[in-house]
């Protein structure tokens, strides 16, 4: 199962991507998108995101 990222709420800033020690976390249109296939769900972006976008 991937994490879950509220479009609304994030902010852009690429923390998440940086935290992700899958490369499952990229950016698309100045927002983050997950790849549900590469994503382990270990939860290491949650605590990153400054907006909290991100959930499981």
């Amino acid at each position: 199962m991937a994490v879950k990222i509220d479009k609304e709420t994030c902010i852009g800033c690429t923390a998440c991507v940086g935290d992700c020690p899958v490369g499952a976390l990229s950016m698309v249109n100045d927002k983050a998108v997950c790849d549900a296939d590469i994503c382990i769900d270990c939860g290491a972006c949650i605590g990153t995101c400054p907006t909290q976008a991100i959930s499981e």
